[in-house]
């Protein structure tokens, strides 16, 4: 089911949820206790279900420009398993974390504190001198660039082997570009 990750299931809780009860309140005002019953025993948790998801969610990080098919064609020769698990992850629906990728920057450390945390504003896909790059577009306000610039050699052991890492300032304030280039074997 494709559609899901990109399906907020806090709103579908909340609208199915939502529907059931309220056909439930109106089957107990006209004397229906068979759809009295099924609102309230089911549309009454699936609401309450999906207002506590929904309080929970963490939106998905979209693309900040559209990927060309040279480089989705270039993706399925190159990336790696951690770049497509990272693309596909902040790409959906995530529940019950703060941000996205807070337990990698918190093991990477940088995050000391949730205030401080680098927030995942972006992300895109390039190709940098013929190889596959994920690039992670971050706003980072309280972390400066040279914080990033030391922990390069630890972010790159990190997210594994078949990469290299990049770091860049972009123009505007307080923005990073981590990008995750795969190092293809051939090369």
């Amino acid at each position: 089911m494709t559609f899901l990750p990109n399906t907020s299931l806090g709103s579908l809780g909340l609208t199915i949820g939502g529907i059931l009860a309220l056909m439930g309140l109106v089957a107990y005002a006209t004397g229906n206790s068979t759809l009295n019953l099924i609102g309230f025993f089911y549309g009454i948790p699936l609401l309450l279900g999906g207002l506590a998801l929904k309080a929970s969610e963490l939106k998905p990080v979209r693309l900040s420009q559209p990927t060309p098919p040279t480089v989705v064609t270039l993706r399925e020769q190159q990336a790696t398993a951690t770049q497509n698990q990272i693309r596909k992850d902040v790409m959906r629906y995530r529940y019950g974390q703060e941000a996205h990728l807070d337990e990698s920057l918190s093991h990477l450390g940088m995050a000391p504190s949730d205030e401080e945390r680098p927030l995942l504003a972006g992300l895109r896909e390039e190709e940098i001198a013929g190889a596959y790059a994920l690039v992670l577009e971050f706003d980072s306000p309280l972390i400066p660039l040279e914080t990033w610039q030391e922990k390069q050699e630890k972010i790159e052991k990190f997210f594994g082997p078949g990469l290299r890492v990049e770091i860049n300032p972009i123009s505007e304030e307080d923005r990073i570009d981590l990008k995750l280039i795969a190092t293809p074997a051939n090369s």
